[in-house]
């Protein structure tokens, strides 16, 4: 097709040539008729011809983003053992609610009893701050106020209406305000830490 274009082209400058020497009053004749008719063909055979196809945009590459970091599994299951095993380090917990105690006396109960609440209470004064949700004593009658926090107050009885309550405090119940736990650093493949060793007399 681009060889057609070449031809007609050549065929108009000659024909435009031609016009120009003294000698071709016929071919000047025709002229007009026949410039006008390879000018058509011209125009005729560009719009036939094919069109290249536009090549496709090329797509930016996405730069590489790192994948999230995964949060360590099993994390939090880890430090509430950790904090079972200060428990059982410093009141016995563990020993005391896994033993069979329907095998001791109520004395002996008692006194292992005496054990466990003065080391595990040295263990929650030392990381909380507890205090009672009311300090009224327990069995006096107190009001709930209007917009209580769901979470501070179980209400039993018969309740009907809306608050402000009125009953009697069966338990003050208990809340802290601060929590000063130790941090506990993990591989990812560590499992959960040990509640309390196994002890061996070596002989």
């Amino acid at each position: 097709m681009k060889a057609v274009l070449i031809i007609a082209a050549l065929i108009l400058v000659g024909a435009s040539g031609a016009a120009l020497v003294p000698a071709a009053e016929p071919i000047r004749r025709y002229l007009p008729e026949a410039t006008v008719a390879l000018a058509v063909l011209v125009l005729i055979l560009a719009f036939l011809q094919p069109r290249r196809r536009a090549d496709p945009p090329e797509i930016a590459a996405e730069p590489a983003h790192p994948l999230p970091a995964m949060p360590e599994t099993g994390h939090a299951d880890a430090e509430i053992v950790h904090f079972l095993s200060m428990l059982q380090g410093k009141g016995r917990l563990v020993d005391f609610l896994m033993d069979d105690i329907n095998a001791y006396s109520d004395a002996q109960v008692g006194a292992a009893a005496r054990v466990v609440h003065t080391g595990c209470k040295s263990v929650l004064q030392e990381h909380f701050d507890i205090d009672p949700v009311r300090t009224e004593p327990e069995g006096s009658t107190v009001q709930v106020p209007a917009g209580y926090a769901a979470d501070e107050y179980r209400l039993v009885g018969r309740i009907a209406g809306s608050a402000p309550f009125s009953g009697v405090l069966v338990h003050r119940g208990w809340k802290t305000s601060m929590v000063k736990l130790p941090k506990l650093l993990r591989g990812a493949g560590d499992g959960l830490p040990t509640i309390a060793p196994a002890e061996v007399e070596v002989r």
